[in-house]
């Protein structure tokens, strides 16, 4: 068999990757789909849409190939984290739109459960936040306002899944009803330490534990294909959420290995072993997978604005055309003049978690101009990349070597090299920086022998190029003063 299939369902698109031994990528195929707003910070997905994005694309990506059924040794699946859907058992069809981890319907209730004082149990067990970010409070709300969903959920007639599960779900054709343990430790009901669904966080929101699926291994053959896209059964055998993917597709093994995924928003993931230590910086404790794909913990923050405020630079303000002339422009400046840019425009995440918060420019002056202004908002990306790095830091007490990153806008070599400077260690840019896919395909070869050890993938990953750092001590020191102060005058309290 000459490949991996993996799937990469993301929030804004489905990709799919046919993955050679060498870890090369023979063909792919993505497909966007339908962003639906129901309401001003609402967000949803036609779960169906995306079934047919992912038969759409892996058939293309195979056809690409000229591969048939036979050529593809396993899938492997990774994920958009925490959007929420729930299903008909008996008809496969959705009862609502998916709920989309970016959604904050459900910040009030959030607000309500930490009033009752209900966030320390629920940081204790699952390592989270009380943040509409998770699934809980979307599994609730959904069983709240959806016409008898409840009551059918209580007769065993409905199923919860993260999109990981509504995959699987329709892969096998409705025969299997699963997640993973990476995925289940971000839904506000997984309790990380005994590795199960935690009854009391479940009766807190009145959700039936009948409608959860079973919860797995990431590296594990779980089933095999019983759908329209493959002729005969392939395995599914690996699988995990899109930032736990990306920490494997690194080969951050060990205790204090970090990566950090520059998207939209940025990811910053530490292995820390067997410790399920719980932050108290504000950090969120999750499980990942160690070299052998069995689950352990790691520490998590998240940057909600990275790559979206080049975005903003190029669709609001028209200071650029595309997102590669932000080196330049960067680079055209010594400094930004004095002036930060804190892209609060949706809130802060870690280590802040400040959902009132929004964004500011500071120290702006006659002579600040466009390169200045596009310099501050990369820089803003590493800054906000540094303060939950040093929290992690202080969180595990393990030293960094290096941070591995990954993600769009990591191939900014300004950004990089400022990430670099600013951290005072070096930054590792693959040469492949479609880790996220490559996690999910190392995960599902490694189950069934595709690759033989993790030793085989770790030969397989190549790095593309090291930064190194070059700032001095006093001037990076300088720089995160402004940073901390120009952060203060963002937050909601000061």
């Amino acid at each position: 068999m000459s490949y991996i299939c993996a799937i990469d369902q993301g929030t804004t698109g489905t990709r799919a990757l046919l993955i050679n031994k060498d870890g090369s990528i023979q063909s792919s195929a993505y497909s966007e789909f339908k962003q639906i707003y129901p309401q001003s910070g609402w967000v949803e997905h036609d779960a169906e849409e995306i079934w047919q994005t992912t038969v759409r694309v892996v058939k293309e990506a195979r056809q690409k190939a000229d591969a048939t059924d036979k050529d593809i040794a396993a899938i492997g699946i990774t994920n958009q984290r925490e959007t929420t859907l729930i299903w008909d058992k008996n008809t496969g069809r959705p009862i609502h739109n998916a709920i989309v981890w970016q959604c904050r319907r459900t910040g009030d209730m959030c607000d309500r459960l930490k009033k009752d004082g209900l966030e320390p149990l629920f940081q204790e067990r699952t390592g989270l936040v009380l943040d509409a970010y998770f699934s809980g409070t979307k599994i609730k709300w959904l069983l709240d306002h959806v016409q008898g969903a409840r009551e059918r959920a209580r007769r065993s007639e409905l199923l919860f899944g993260t999109i990981d599960s509504w995959l699987v779900w329709n892969l096998t054709g409705g025969k299997v009803h699963i997640t993973d343990m990476t995925n289940a430790s971000r839904t506000l009901l997984f309790n990380i330490h005994e590795k199960k669904w935690d009854e009391e966080l479940l009766e807190v929101f009145d959700i039936p534990a009948e409608m959860m699926p079973e919860v797995q291994p990431s590296l594990k053959i779980y089933g095999e294909t019983d759908c329209e896209l493959f002729d005969h059964p392939v395995p599914i055998a690996g699988m995990a959420g899109d930032q736990q993917a990306a920490l494997y597709g690194q080969n951050c093994w060990e205790p204090g290995m970090v990566k950090n995924t520059y998207g939209t928003g940025c990811f910053i993931v530490m292995n820390t072993g067997q410790d399920d230590l719980i932050s108290q910086n504000k950090l969120l404790t999750t499980i990942a997978c160690d070299a052998y794909g069995q689950p352990c913990y790691a520490l998590e923050g998240a940057v909600f604005i990275a790559g979206a405020v080049v975005q903003w630079l190029r669709d609001e303000l028209h200071l650029i055309e595309q997102a590669p002339q932000t080196d330049e422009l960067a680079a055209s400046v010594a400094d930004t003049g004095g002036v930060y840019i804190v892209p609060a425009f949706v809130g802060l995440g870690a280590p802040y978690w400040d959902q009132n918060a929004r964004g500011t420019i500071v120290g702006l002056t006659r002579g600040s101009g466009r390169s200045h202004i596009v310099r501050a908002a990369l820089e803003s990306i590493a800054y906000q990349s540094a303060d939950v790095i040093d929290a992690m830091r202080k969180d595990s007490g393990l030293q960094m070597k290096e941070l591995r990153v990954d993600g769009g806008a990591c191939e900014n070599n300004f950004l990089m090299q400022f990430q670099s400077d600013i951290l005072n260690i070096n930054v590792e840019r693959p040469a492949m920086i479609e880790t996220t896919a490559m996690g999910a395909a190392f995960l599902a070869g490694l189950a069934v022998d595709f690759w033989t050890s993790p030793e085989e993938i770790a030969e397989v990953r190549q790095v593309g190029r090291q930064f190194a750092p070059q700032m001095s001590q006093p001037n990076r020191l300088k720089l995160l003063r402004g940073w901390h102060n120009a952060v203060k005058r963002t937050l909601s309290v000061a």
